[in-house]
């Protein structure tokens, strides 16, 4: 009171316009202050993520060859400056949630370039049980943390290191971030109908540039092969099989990054945030750490350069397909690594270290002539498969004295299978595996088309 009687200055009593111009110089700087709070608050949340506290480089016994050699030098586990690498999983409940998309990516913050790597989910891996894709191993670990731990453990096998970061998508929150962000113009590569009866689930797309909604897009990703209104099976869908489908899966991820980074917007980053926190799970960052990303992508790193698509690319891992006679399910699909070729595309695109990855340091599964199963780590991990093998070869080749000439029938019933020729798609449908290795044999709905010996060349 007194202060209003003085006036500003001791002049007199405050005037009407000093008195407004005072409230809003003690608003302003109530603002100011709530401002910088905030400010500080925000850079504090947003940051750059820590490594994880784990083995990131798989260790293996390195011994000399020749006598009285040493072992070869031990490589550095020293890493690039902001380079980070990321597993993305993509589970299909229609599967059984079996991980049927397997992404292995690097996000290069300093030289703004982002690589993804997709892992086929038949490619053989050095497991105990009977069938050996890559796809099974979540669940046979009974899902959760520890069907993870036992994946990332699969991967690095396969690729020299373990990833920093786990994003886990359910496959149907794809079709909801199409519609978040207006929905995607694609090229649809063929004419796809497919009518799965059982579980009320059609595909009906017509070839050519369209915009693809959420519905669309799940169709488009989950397509394998056509059939009639009745659901019976009419073709092996893609020329190259399930390689096929995993190329179309990427050039559509492609063209939704893309399509997505010409026209975000706030409303459209509110609508992708509900999407992915409803619908993806990730292990070892958390929101803060992930808008960090973003803001390096979309605003640019320290020195201003932002992260555009002509550095985003998709390649599938280098392989080869063979067949493999199973204990269960007779002649089994997988595709193996081509290692000289995976070892190259990791260290230009993927490796986290500063020194290269060697061929030595996998555990690369292979086939040899005679049917028995080999790793390059030296230990096979199913420790009765060779054996059955070769003692199924014994009895083939045995030549008893027949004591009588059998029927057509007879000959036909107790004749040995042989593999499909090199040349011919597998059946259409092949019974699932007994319950031999429980959960670890559960492998829910496969594709069997993809022809054998396919090698996938790398697009950089």
């Amino acid at each position: 009171m007194e202060e209003e009687k003085r006036g500003m200055g001791g002049r007199g009593p405050l005037t009407r316009r000093e008195k407004v111009l005072r409230g809003v110089m003690v608003a302003v700087a109530g603002i100011a202050a709530v401002a910088l709070i905030a400010l500080v608050a925000l850079l504090n949340w947003v940051r750059e993520p820590e490594l994880p506290d784990q083995p990131v480089r798989p260790t293996r016994p390195q011994e000399s060859t020749e006598p009285g050699g040493s072992p070869p030098p031990q490589v550095s586990s020293d890493r690039k400056e902001r380079f980070w690498t990321f597993l993305i999983i993509g589970r299909d409940t229609y599967g059984g949630g079996n991980t049927d998309t397997i992404l292995l990516a690097a996000y290069d913050v300093a030289s703004q370039t982002f690589h993804a790597m997709n892992i086929p989910r038949d490619t053989m891996v050095n497991v105990s049980w009977d069938i050996k894709r890559i796809n099974s191993v979540y669940n046979a670990y009974g899902g959760g943390q520890k069907g993870m731990d036992a994946l990332k453990e699969e991967i690095s096998q396969l690729v020299g290191f373990t990833p920093d970061f786990t994003v886990t998508v359910e496959w149907e929150a794809v079709g909801e971030i199409v519609d978040a962000i207006g929905g995607v113009w694609f090229d649809v590569p063929r004419r796809m109908y497919y009518n799965d009866l059982s579980q009320n689930f059609v595909i009906d797309l017509e070839k050519g540039y369209q915009l693809l909604d959420g519905d669309k897009a799940m169709q488009l990703l989950r397509y394998r092969h056509d059939s009639d209104e009745a659901g019976n099976i009419l073709n092996s869908g893609y020329v190259d099989g399930d390689l096929g489908r995993i190329r179309v899966q990427q050039d559509f991820l492609r063209a939704a990054i893309e399509q997505c980074l010409e026209k975000i917007d706030p409303g459209t980053l509110m609508a992708l945030g509900r999407v992915f926190l409803e619908n993806v799970q990730v292990d070892g960052l958390d929101l803060g750490n992930l808008v960090w990303f973003g803001q390096q992508a979309l605003m640019g790193n320290s020195s201003g350069k932002k992260l555009d698509m002509e550095n985003v690319t998709f390649a599938t891992m280098p392989c080869t397909g063979k067949y493999v006679l199973s204990r269960t399910s007779g002649y089994q699909s997988y595709v193996l690594p081509v290692v000289d070729e995976l070892v190259a595309y990791v260290n230009e695109n993927l490796n986290p270290y500063l020194d290269d990855l060697r061929s030595d340091e996998l555990d690369i599964m292979y086939v040899n002539s005679d049917g028995t199963l080999g790793a390059t780590g030296g230990t096979l991990a199913d420790t009765r498969y060779n054996d059955w093998i070769l003692q199924r070869n014994a009895a083939a080749t045995a030549t008893p004295t027949p004591t009588a000439t059998p029927s057509p029938e007879e000959s036909e019933e107790s004749e040995v299978t042989p593999p499909p020729e090199e040349s011919s798609p597998l059946p259409e449908e092949s019974p699932q595996p007994q319950e031999e290795g429980g959960a670890a044999e559960q492998q829910g709905e496969r594709d069997v088309s993809i022809l054998p010996a396919m090698p996938v060349p790398v697009q950089p």
